[in-house]
């Protein structure tokens, strides 16, 4: 049973995705048809495509946008050729992507988009961020961002913004990954990546004009179990420097409330960072950002207090991670020595996780001031949110209360 489980994921399916793909949008007399090529990849001789789809036993094609443009009112969607995901360039293919590799890196790069004037390293697990972190090198970004949640980074896609030096490879052969995404790669990276025969490196050359896209939506289709499709226009991001935030406040009973602090620079820069980090994570979701590294993240709850208790709860585990592998080159789940597990513990408890000083940043409004306490009381100063609830003046209360700011984006930001 356990080796046909195993053989399960090495499997190849042959698909029969046709070649071509056409979708027209169709008004009386007006026809608008955006024309899709399927993309094969040479992989040992062979012509291939997509491995599978979300799981062994579905098959699955890419598509790339060869032609149409699809206008609707006064937004039009992205032109065709511009190719970043859907016509990737495979360095070394090992086991080459399925589609949950490629819909990883997608997303990893609708983050990386905005972070172009510093090194940034995004490591993506379950098409959701695990890790995100920007530094004054490429390295460090990468060994912060692996750092901030070393556990879920196991097996992740890693998506770097800089053409990949020998010691950000080093780094990144010290774990294991699934997928590393780069504009380019340095003499003798290959080299290291050659240790790791089933790590796929995708070199995308657009990456460079990757803020191009900054703004530009695409068009999304969601399949209905019954056949039905949605299709939405992609979430574009609105707010994107510090200008564009509003100070909290809001009217409540008559009575006006304010937030009574500017945040510093270091804090627009945390929640503004977080912010668009948020663009792609999971509805519902709450994170926590401290000098442009995340510090924790909570994905796809159904209540906004519970995600950022789950968030908060995963900073705290974390940061025990990280110090135990740092200090003891071991995981802290493995670490048996009761008196070092006690001393990390302290230690953690005591910087309560890493959340002091930290942002908080929510996808939506909270609906009462208990999903803000949770970051209060561990420390936090800055919150964002898009703001619009009845209750905002109990969040305001609760910032003034601690001595905390916050700003409203004025936009929610769900993903589902």
């Amino acid at each position: 049973m356990a080796e046909d489980l195993k053989k399960m994921y090495r499997t190849i399916l042959d698909e029969h995705f046709p070649s071509r793909m056409e979708i027209s949008f169709v008004e009386e007399n007006e026809r608008q048809t955006l024309f899709y090529e399927k993309v094969l990849w040479t992989i040992d001789q062979v012509r291939k495509g997509l491995r599978y789809g979300e799981n062994p036993g579905q098959e699955a094609a890419l598509y790339k946008l060869v032609n149409g443009n699809l206008v609707l009112g006064q937004t039009q969607t992205v032109q065709p050729g511009r190719y970043l995901v859907s016509d990737i360039e495979l360095l070394q293919s090992g086991k080459h992507p399925g589609k949950t590799n490629l819909t990883d890196a997608d997303n990893a790069l609708n983050i990386l988009r905005y972070f172009a004037d510093r090194p940034t390293a995004i490591i993506v697990k379950h098409n959701n961020p695990c890790g995100v972190a920007r530094a004054d090198s490429l390295e460090e970004a990468y060994v912060r961002a692996n750092l901030a949640d070393r556990v879920a980074a196991f097996g992740g896609c890693i998506a770097l913004n800089r053409p990949v030096d020998r010691a950000t490879a080093e780094a990144i052969a010290g774990q294991y990954a699934e997928v590393v995404v780069a504009p380019e790669f340095e003499a003798g990276v290959m080299e290291v990546f050659g240790r790791k025969p089933d790590l796929r490196v995708i070199r995308i050359a657009n990456m460079a004009r990757l803020q191009q896209f900054v703004g530009q939506p695409c068009v999304e289709f969601k399949s209905l179990i019954d056949g039905g499709v949605i299709t939405q226009w992609s979430f574009v991001p609105v707010t994107r420097t510090k200008e564009g935030l509003r100070p909290a406040e809001c009217v409540y009973k008559g009575k006006p409330y304010a937030i009574q602090r500017t945040p510093t620079e270091a804090e627009y820069r945390d929640m503004l960072f977080g912010w668009l980090v948020e663009a792609g994570v999971t509805s519902n979701s709450v994170l926590y950002v401290k000098d442009e590294c995340t510090v924790g993240i909570g994905t796809g709850e159904q209540d906004r207090v519970g995600v950022a208790q789950i968030a908060r709860d995963k900073a705290y585990r974390k940061l025990a991670d990280r110090y135990c592998f740092q200090e003891y080159g071991i995981p802290y789940n493995d670490m048996t020595d009761e008196d070092k597990i006690a001393e990390i513990d302290t230690r953690v408890t005591n910087e309560k996780g890493g959340l002091i000083g930290a942002a908080m940043v929510s996808d939506a409004f909270f609906p009462f001031r208990d999903g803000v306490d949770v970051g209060l009381r561990e420390g936090i100063s800055a919150v964002i949110q898009p703001g619009g609830s009845n209750n905002d003046y109990q969040s305001i209360d609760a910032c003034n209360q601690s001595g905390a700011t916050m700003v409203y984006t004025g936009q929610r930001s769900f993903k589902h």
